[in-house]
């Protein structure tokens, strides 16, 4: 087994690890926080806009499963990647659109799509960062939907690659 870990932001990371959770290969999703500069955000912290921290949520997956790219192009498929200010009805900073990479293939892989997104015509909001460190969120936000039996608001998947 091959296991590697892969981040992203896409707005409200209830949605986001709804999604990821269903793909073979994908082992755990874990919703959390990256980019910020206040060591162990809390999500009233995070919610207030200035922390710099984007709800992000974390895939550790089986490269021998899934390659890094279908992940990417997942994440691409579920969220608006062009929307600039947020995901849907949820505004602000931490809800925007990034990869978070932690090697140059991944970044490269991310570059090629976001690319290939681009000749489709589509203008990317997504931001690209090296992997900082990661926070896991609170309990109450894990595995949201499925504790709560209930489908994600923000999100949907659509076949764009």
């Amino acid at each position: 087994m091959a296991i590697s870990k892969a981040y992203f932001g896409a707005g409200c990371f209830w949605g986001v690890e709804y999604f990821f959770q269903k793909v073979a290969g994908v082992k755990s999703v874990i919703s959390g926080y990256m980019g910020g500069h206040i060591k162990n955000p809390t999500y009233e912290i995070v919610c207030s806009g200035f922390s710099g921290y984007i709800e992000t949520v974390e895939v550790e997956f089986d490269e021998n499963i899934v390659r890094y790219e279908d992940l990417v192009k997942l994440f691409f498929e579920i969220h608006n990647f062009t929307q600039t200010n947020g995901q849907g009805p949820d505004i602000g900073s931490q809800y925007l659109s990034a990869i978070f990479y932690c090697d140059e293939n991944q970044k490269n892989i991310a570059l090629d799509l976001i690319m290939k997104l681009k000749e489709k015509g589509y203008e990317v909001a997504t931001s690209l960062y090296k992997k900082v460190d990661f926070y896991k969120a609170e309990e109450y936000h894990q595995n949201y939907y499925n504790r709560h039996n209930k489908m994600p608001y923000c999100h949907s998947k659509r076949d764009i690659f």
